[in-house]
């Protein structure tokens, strides 16, 4: 079966193209990149830091303990050949994605209480439970989000996942198993691992850094 391209963050590091506007921000991603445009449910959302240099982090992410389980802190490396990543590299995804690379998609595995309070612009919500079948997620239903979204193919019964995207998933943070859970299930059904890409950092760390947010976008 033929592999489709793999995307590693070293690679995607240098394809960065630094944004530029009418004004300095003080509170850069980096320091030659400022923001990045990208498309979220159908609208350009730039992508930069939040400015305010006395702001502080969004309430629903300033609690230090949960409960655990279910709430536990999950391992730096989720699974072998599953890339952990950062968000320069999560924004790097997303900005090749807005300049027409197809291959790639940014999901949000947050159930959608969860995605209602602020997604990564960009991504789009697929909730764990649909593709977990524990939770009721039937073979026809995940068959439908194999090949509608993902682009895998189904060839009599086997998948082929040659043209498959590569996945960049994330959920609430290092203490959530909601990415973690769509990533093993996505391994149990046979797909390649060097296409999935996790953001152990999810929207704690996100949040904590002031990156933009948008409303969830399926």
């Amino acid at each position: 079966m033929k592999l489709g391209k793999i995307l590693t963050a070293s690679t995607i590091a240098v394809g960065l193209v630094f944004s530029t506007s009418a004004f300095s921000a003080a509170v850069n991603i980096t320091p030659k990149l400022e923001s990045v445009t990208v498309q979220h449910g159908g609208k350009s959302v730039k992508i930069m830091r939040n400015q305010n240099q006395k702001n502080t982090v969004n309430p629903a992410f300033a609690k230090t303990s949960r409960k655990c389980p279910p709430f536990c802190i999950q391992p730096s490396a989720l699974a072998p050949g599953v890339e952990t990543i950062g968000e320069v590299e999560v924004i790097n995804y997303l900005k090749m994605k807005n300049d027409g690379d197809d291959s790639i998609l940014v999901v949000d595995s947050r159930t959608p209480d969860w995605a209602a309070k602020g997604t990564i612009p960009g991504a789009v919500n697929l909730p764990w439970t649909k593709l977990n079948p524990a939770k009721g997620a039937d073979p026809i239903s995940i068959g439908e989000i194999m090949e509608g979204s993902f682009n895998a193919q189904n060839l009599e019964g086997l998948w082929d996942y040659s043209k498959a995207k590569t996945l960049v998933m994330f959920c609430n943070g290092m203490w959530c198993g909601q990415s973690p859970n769509n990533i093993k299930n996505l391994l149990k059904f046979g797909y390649p691992s060097h296409k999935i890409k996790w953001y152990r950092g999810g929207m704690q760390d996100w949040e904590i850094l002031g990156l933009s947010t948008a409303k969830a976008a399926n």
